[in-house]
């Protein structure tokens, strides 16, 4: 009997990300230490890495600096 298939938020998915990406750890060692399949971890790894330039690609407005 298989388990019911767990659905997760972007907050934990962006998380696993990072750490895949950090390197310090392998992605199987990423996907124990959160309870995925090592597959979910890449996934969300290269889904991260196709977003980061529409990151850095938009119009940032600065925020302006209040004096203190």
């Amino acid at each position: 009997m298989k388990g019911k298939r767990r659905q997760h938020g972007a907050d934990f998915k962006a998380r696993v990300a990072l750490a895949a990406l950090k390197g310090d750890r392998t992605i199987n060692e990423v996907a124990a230490h959160y309870e995925v399949h090592p597959m979910m971890v890449t996934a969300w790894k290269q889904q991260a890495l196709a977003a980061l330039p529409q990151l850095f690609s938009r119009l940032l407005v600065p925020m302006p600096l209040e004096a203190t």
